[in-house]
């Protein structure tokens, strides 16, 4: 399962959400346009792939976004082999200087939420994200809730 389809996924956790929304900008005169891969009320997502030197590109893009936008930027990264290696640290740091938020979400506990979900009932207006258990722990995406209480109030 590829990136695409992951981060359809885990968008789909969170209530009012649209993946792969285009947004347009000009450049010299010419149309031109990105896809956001996840977007929320408050939020324009970034999600990718561990162990690939793309997932520094995650910061760029979601800082872009959060411009189109004006909502905030944050950068999930999938989990794919339960350690956080170079490109992981790299994102997560320069994250944090540029006041990105940043959250890893392992790709078996993205894989095994969207497996459940039927068993769940969850209001469609409500975020259907793991919150306790393995894989809350694993995949703990509380801190864009609390992001959107606090733009809130």
């Amino acid at each position: 399962m590829g990136e695409v389809q992951l981060a359809a996924m885990l968008c789909a956790f969170l209530a009012g959400s649209e993946n792969e929304t285009r947004r347009y900008f000009d450049v010299n005169g010419m149309a031109r346009h990105v896809r956001v891969d996840c977007e929320t009320e408050a939020h324009a997502i970034e999600i990718g792939l561990d162990g690939t030197p793309s997932a520094r590109d995650s910061l760029h893009q979601a800082l872009f976004y959060s411009e189109l936008t004006g909502k905030a930027p944050v950068v999930i990264l999938i989990d794919r082999d339960g350690y956080e290696g170079r490109f992981e640290y790299e994102t997560r740091i320069v994250a944090a200087r540029a006041e990105v938020t940043y959250v890893t979400c392992a790709k078996s506990a993205i894989l095994r939420w969207a497996a459940t979900a039927p068993w769940r009932h969850v209001d469609r207006m409500s975020d259907d994200v793991p919150r306790d258990g393995s894989a809350g722990a694993v995949c703990n995406l509380d801190v864009l809730k609390d992001m959107a209480r606090g733009a809130e109030g």
